[in-house]
């Protein structure tokens, strides 16, 4: 026990990393029951389904942590929208597909008041954030029922902003962390620092718990964290491979294959830079192509052709999202790889 495991009410200062599009409740809450703290991701779920995942959580009567992106919603930009549809006309070609009749859309919403009355009803004890922290009055509406408030931080500026604006404790995401980037305050990639460059400054610029995220992925890795100060771990790419998982057989094979050890941060499925294993969009349109639309208006042009080739058995327009260390990507029970995680702390915490 430590005083993030006191804050979380977790046997183990380890948080199973929400990852949208790949997980539900069932991995949320085998990680539970293992010792971790499970969390669902939300920024793809309508508020019904929401409601259903979360009854399902709440009866468990463990602790979860229930995430949400806080991004603003863009201005549509008729010239970049066409800029990107002009760069993906080709591959739509080829395979026959009209992009007139391909409609925009979000993909992703930001935290609300919709999202907030839901939550409200189950009150989980922890709620995390993704691209910084929700308007002033929702947080302080999650705040009220007592929520433990996680955000990420990929700078340490991004940290001191965190904690001065209600953060009760830190994720110090790593530029090795597979997925969307949390950045908020600059979107300058060369500020970006490794997990263990960035840990130990964060850990020295706030006074919240901080937490390491990226590039973990077994028990060595763990305790290495934990000897540059961190007060747990949140791991998210040795979980995709989980029996409790959502992760698609394409997706699960390349992340247990050689194509593994080569990702790179992109916007072509989402128009925000995440780290995935290179694939043949990214290699041809380039990974962080500029006509890509604003997050999260680049995903509706390009999901034709990632449908289409999955059909096929072909990842080449697939966000095959993966940190930089997928090792630890076991075809296993998520209670086997949280044991495995575990064996990283030391006695006593």
């Amino acid at each position: 026990m430590n005083r993030l495991t006191d804050l979380l009410g977790t046997a183990l200062p380890l948080i199973q990393a929400p990852m949208a599009g790949v997980q539900g409740a069932a991995l949320a809450l085998a990680a539970g029951r293992a010792g971790a703290l499970g969390s669902l991701p939300c920024a793809m779920l309508a508020p019904e389904a929401m409601r259903q995942e979360l009854q399902r959580l709440a009866a468990s009567g463990l602790p979860y942590n229930v995430n949400f992106f806080c991004h603003a919603p863009p201005t549509p930009d008729a010239a970049r929208e066409a800029a990107w549809r002009a760069a993906l006309a080709p591959y739509h070609a080829e395979i026959g597909l009209d992009l007139a009749t391909i409609a925009a859309g979000p993909g992703r919403l930001p935290f609300g008041t919709a999202a907030a009355e839901v939550l409200e009803a189950f009150r989980p004890r922890v709620v995390s954030f993704h691209f910084g922290l929700p308007a002033p009055e929702l947080l302080a509406r999650v705040k009220a029922w007592g929520a433990v408030v996680l955000a990420s931080a990929t700078t340490v500026d991004e940290a001191r902003w965190l904690e001065a604006n209600g953060a009760d404790a830190v994720i110090a995401q790593g530029l090795e962390a597979g997925g969307h980037r949390g950045h908020f305050l600059s979107d300058d990639l060369t500020r970006q620092s490794g997990t263990f460059a960035l840990l130990p400054q964060v850990k020295a610029a706030v006074r919240v718990p901080v937490i390491a995220a990226g590039g973990i992925a077994d028990a060595a890795g763990v305790r290495a964290a934990m000897a540059l100060g961190a007060d747990g771990v949140q791991v998210g790419t040795a979980y995709l491979c989980s029996d409790e998982a959502t992760t698609s057989a394409l997706h699960r094979a390349a992340l247990q294959s050689e194509a593994a050890r080569h990702t790179q941060l992109t916007t072509l499925f989402t128009g925000r830079p995440a780290r995935g294993i290179v694939n043949r969009a990214m290699r041809e349109l380039g990974a962080l192509n500029p006509a890509a639309p604003a997050f999260p208006l680049a995903t509706a042009a390009i999901a034709p052709l990632r449908a289409h080739w999955e059909a096929q058995g072909r990842g080449d327009f697939t966000p095959l999202w993966s940190g930089q260390n997928a090792s630890g990507c076991l075809s296993a029970s998520a209670a086997a790889i949280t044991a495995a995680l575990a064996e990283g702390f030391s006695p006593g915490l």
